[in-house]
């Protein structure tokens, strides 16, 4: 694997690269959430995941918030999420049962909150560090409900992965 070189020669460089990096994440995430939702069978994983695409636009919106005014947006991806997604997608395509779509679903959505987990985490710490207090309320609600969405989708993953591991 190769990285992408960054020069970041302090904190705050690396605060607003890594609130860049996590505005494209979720604009993946919210550009795939619809095919994870049609794809679903299970009636309380559509209703979790259409709520988390609700997130997702909101955190969107507060992202754009604290991110700069007069620092550009350049069109890029996230690497990290675009191979989540991808994973997802081929799993999605090999899946020829609903029980085990669903089991997929759920185990990708969760790989994608657990990232959101993480760099919500980080941010909010970095804005703490960095004095930042309403930019860190903002990413705490966010961190709040990437942790929700995890729960809910546990929750849901003990009976869809019974039901998966039913089919032959």
């Amino acid at each position: 694997m190769r990285f992408v070189a960054c020069h970041l020669a302090n904190l705050r460089q690396m605060y607003n690269h890594q609130l860049r990096l996590l505005y494209f994440a979720e604009s993946q995430i919210s550009q795939v959430m619809p095919r994870m939702i049609s794809e679903s069978r299970e009636p309380d994983l559509k209703r979790v995941l259409d709520g988390h695409l609700e997130q997702t636009r909101l955190h969107l919106a507060r992202l754009t918030q604290i991110l700069d005014a007069d620092s550009a947006l350049i069109q890029s991806e996230n690497r990290v999420m675009a191979a989540l997604i991808q994973e997802c997608e081929a799993a999605l395509a090999s899946a020829t049962e609903e029980p085990v779509r669903d089991a997929i679903i759920i185990a990708a959505a969760q790989k994608l909150e657990h990232y959101q987990i993480a760099a919500y985490g980080t941010l909010r710490n970095f804005a703490e560090i960095l004095g930042n207090l309403e930019q860190a309320e903002l990413l705490d609600q966010a961190l709040d409900d990437e942790k929700l969405t995890d729960s809910l989708l546990t929750e849901i993953a003990d009976s869809a992965n019974t039901r998966a591991d039913r089919t032959d």
